[in-house]
């Protein structure tokens, strides 16, 4: 089952998002109806809710007055917090349950559960996603939308634009940003895009515990945002299992600067092989499968005692998952390799030429498999004997050595 975290800022255009995953056969879990069916009348949320802010927030009838309760909180982020304290843990119990009732219906076909959560970034939840889509317009466009299709003010509507997570921070949360600063049919087109090209893809890997497809030689390109997108898969995997020491961001792309196959590289830490090989259900839930014969960017017949490799489900962002353990020489020398790069940037260009050399020799590869043999001569002949010389100048020491 594949789990999607979708929000957006106020009168960014969600709502349309969501009716349209749905319509394309996604099960959709709308936050804001589970955060009313929580404090109905009778509940104990709402009994909650009435102990913490009095018997004022409710209607003749005994239900609650949501007008009044938002006047409460509306300008008190400490009130804010204490209401988010009572909904949010019940609306996260009502989703499990919904997300287990789809599972249970699915009878075997590939579900995509979406998550229709306004707060999502506030709450701190994007960590409980496979992906999470982010619906965005400019704020001046959603300012308009709601003077015309709400009828409040210029001001009513900036208050409640800054009462949200402002654009820079919620968009730093996303594996996709769908753009609504168009008309309904350009949002539309891209919600069908996604749901094509992603959503649907990455839920029948992982359904039938698949590595998605990679196509194609080596291409050597820069892309400032891998540290960000990084940062999310670090965050992801750290919550998989406990038996999870770390998550680290290694190889070129965790060096600034330097051009790189556009492949993620991540080093998960464990205390032994056994947990390696015990984690492996877990991380394929995760999406981060194990490939079922050679890893696609690793040579046949390498030996694979020091790690486990996984990679990605999600055809929209090729990941290679080294599980290590702690303390081995292959976790040591992928976290002294990054730094000494990002220390050195000499060697950097150095290593950058040969990377050039390699890309140029095994472009027209089915895989970048040959390309990743090509470098191992300089790696040996070149590289390792001056980073054991480094490790020891700098005193370097993998303990403190950076997540990302």
């Amino acid at each position: 089952m594949l789990r999607v975290g979708l929000t957006g800022g106020i009168a960014a255009g969600k709502s349309l998002a969501a009716s349209a995953l749905r319509e394309l056969g996604a099960v959709l879990i709308d936050a804001d109806l589970l955060a009313r069916t929580v404090v109905q009348p009778g509940t104990d949320g709402l009994r909650e809710v009435v102990d913490a802010f009095g018997p004022g927030v409710l209607l003749p009838d005994g239900a609650l007055d949501r007008a009044a309760l938002g006047a409460r909180i509306f300008d008190d982020p400490n009130a804010r917090s204490t209401l988010n304290g009572i909904i949010h843990p019940r609306v996260r119990d009502k989703a499990a349950e919904a997300e287990a009732a789809a599972e249970t219906s699915s009878e075997g076909a590939a579900v995509v559960v979406v998550h229709d959560i306004p707060l999502l970034v506030e709450t701190g939840q994007e960590d409980r996603f496979h992906l999470v889509l982010v619906v965005d317009a400019p704020e001046e466009e959603r300012v308009r939308r709601m003077i015309d299709n709400r009828g409040l003010t210029e001001q009513e509507s900036l208050s409640r634009i800054r009462a949200q997570a402002d654009a820079v921070t919620r968009n730093a949360a996303a594996d996709v940003v769908l753009d609504n600063s168009g008309g309904p049919d350009d949002l539309l087109d891209a919600v069908q895009r996604v749901w094509s090209e992603r959503l649907l893809p990455f839920a029948e890997n992982l359904q039938d515990g698949r590595v998605a497809k990679r196509w194609g030689g080596p291409v050597l390109v820069e892309n400032p945002d891998w540290p960000r997108q990084a940062g999310l898969l670090v965050r992801r995997l750290s919550r998989v299992d406990p038996r999870i020491l770390g998550v680290h961001h290694i190889g070129s792309t965790a060096v600034p600067g330097l051009p790189a196959a556009d492949v993620i590289d991540l080093q998960v830490t464990v205390s032994s092989l056994q947990d390696a090989d015990e984690l492996s259900s877990a991380l394929a839930a995760a999406g981060f499968p194990r490939p079922s014969g050679p890893s696609p960017d690793t040579v046949p017949d390498r030996p694979q005692e020091e790690e486990r490799h996984h990679c990605n489900a999600d055809p929209g962002r090729p990941v290679n998952v080294h599980v290590r353990v702690h303390g081995s020489p292959g976790w040591r020398f992928a976290l002294a390799f990054r730094d000494w790069l990002r220390a050195n940037s000499s060697m950097a260009a150095a290593y950058l030429a040969e990377k050039e050399r390699c890309c140029e020799i095994h472009r027209n590869d089915p895989s970048i498999a040959g390309y990743s043999v090509c470098k191992d001569s300089w790696l040996a002949e070149c590289a390792d004997p001056r980073l054991k010389t480094w490790i020891d100048d700098a005193s370097w020491s993998p303990e403190r050595a950076p997540v990302l």
